[in-house]
């Protein structure tokens, strides 16, 4: 379960005014995530929602999903990952893809990453990132555009990536932008991508707790290097 590490008043103004234009009574504030050392990450406060979402709420809920207000049982577990294991990125140049919260590039930072670029599509999703990196005084570049993203690195992160089979074409592309990539999912049991296989299993939730079927804890790392 996460905990709040400072009291309510040090929520996030300008990310809890962001999600509250869809999510009116969310609060974003400071949580410490399990196993992860100091890390810590601005999220939904685990007492939401206090009263039943209006049909509106609901609605966005669905079809616009804020996925940067959660820490995902996969981005969660490549963290841990990362800081148990530094030597996958240290000295390195990382780019985390889908990065969402942010919680993957800043475990790369944290575990001595030279530079670290934080990919998503969601102009909130970056924003949350760049909290997120000042919240725990590392050095993130943001991104928005994967393709846009001309030059090369060492290694291509994912978590929770591809649950949409449509998202599978981005394993090849990977490739293409660094010679090593590691890819975590709880949604995917059997990733039949060559030249990616399964290098892992673990246990991890998401945060706050979506009280998710156990299936979904489960989380898959699968690895591929360049031919």
């Amino acid at each position: 379960m996460n905990v709040p590490l400072q009291p309510l008043m040090n929520e996030h103004p300008a990310l809890s005014i962001a999600i509250r234009q869809t999510l009116s009574q969310a609060r974003i504030v400071p949580t410490r995530l399990p196993d992860c050392g100091d890390l810590q990450l601005y999220l939904l406060a685990d007492d939401f929602p206090q009263e039943a979402l209006s049909p509106e709420e609901m609605h966005a809920a669905l079809h616009e999903p804020a996925y940067w207000i959660f820490c995902w049982a996969s981005g969660l577990a490549l963290a841990q990952k990362l800081l148990r294991e530094p030597a996958l990125v240290h000295g390195k140049k990382v780019l985390d893809f889908g990065a969402g919260s942010g919680v993957v590039a800043c475990a790369a930072a944290l575990a001595g990453a030279a530079e670290v670029v934080a990919c998503d599509i969601d102009p909130a999703s970056l924003a949350a990132c760049a909290a997120n990196a000042a919240l725990n005084r590392v050095s993130v570049r943001l991104a928005g555009d994967f393709f846009a993203l001309e030059e090369p690195f060492d290694i291509v992160l994912a978590a929770d990536v591809l649950y949409d089979k449509a998202n599978h074409h981005f394993l090849a592309a990977f490739l293409k932008q660094a010679p090593v990539v590691l890819v975590a999912d709880s949604r995917v049991k059997d990733l039949n991508v060559p030249p990616y296989c399964l290098t892992g299993e673990v246990d991890a939730g998401t945060l706050p707790d979506l009280n998710e079927f156990d299936e979904f804890r489960r989380v898959r790392f699968y690895g591929a290097t360049r031919p």
